[in-house]
């Protein structure tokens, strides 16, 4: 089904590819059933803001729960500048009916020579285990290889989430293996597990 929904998509796209600093700079508006993912505004800091300080959603991902609205206005001003220098940022996740900004899913590094790049996401607690990530992260796949001169796409999770690598494998992602204590996480090194998916994955 997803190498389908791929072959499908790209026949729309004439197998052009932008550069990646155009690409950053103006990162498509991706729409799904439920979900809409544009670039961040100003605007979103109360709803950043809202997930973005539950420990509980920063407790598998590298950041800090944000202590005040300063703190996530100060992110929407480093996304922003992201966006204005062409490098790899993230989107917006919203809820297509409300409108509210629910998460955040986007691009941690992105490399010209090796045609590869990393996603990650992080969604509001309250939204969990209705599939919205899968459904987002299915949207960045197909636009990132569509859009751009991709070769390989990666995410990685902490291994005690094993729930961000079930997201992963429903969007047509392989487990390649597991990383001993290959980072730290609010002072503990800990394991993570590396998922990717192939350009030649996708195609027929």
């Amino acid at each position: 089904m997803f190498r389908n929904r791929w072959i499908r998509f790209l026949s729309g796209t004439n197998g052009k590819t932008l550069p990646s600093s155009v690409y950053f700079s103006a990162l498509p508006v991706l729409e799904t059933p439920r979900l809409i993912l544009r670039p961040l505004t100003r605007k979103d800091a109360k709803d950043i803001f809202s997930f973005a300080s539950d420990p509980e959603v920063a407790r598998y991902v590298l950041w800090e729960p944000h202590r005040s609205i300063a703190e996530t206005k100060a992110y929407i001003r480093y996304m922003l500048d992201l966006y204005r220098r062409g490098l790899p940022a993230s989107w917006a996740v919203t809820l297509r009916e409300s409108g509210r900004v629910i998460g955040t899913m986007g691009f941690m590094w992105f490399s010209e020579v090796n045609s590869s790049a990393e996603v990650g996401y992080s969604l509001c607690r309250s939204e969990w285990n209705r599939g919205l990530a899968t459904e987002a992260l299915r949207a960045v796949i197909d636009s990132a290889f569509a859009s751009l001169s991709l070769n390989r796409l990666e995410a990685q999770h902490d291994t005690r989430n094993p729930a961000s690598g079930r997201v992963m494998e429903k969007c047509g992602m392989y487990k390649e293996g597991v990383l001993r204590q290959r980072i730290r996480n609010k002072g503990e090194l800990v394991d993570v597990a590396l998922y990717a998916v192939l350009r030649s994955d996708l195609e027929p």
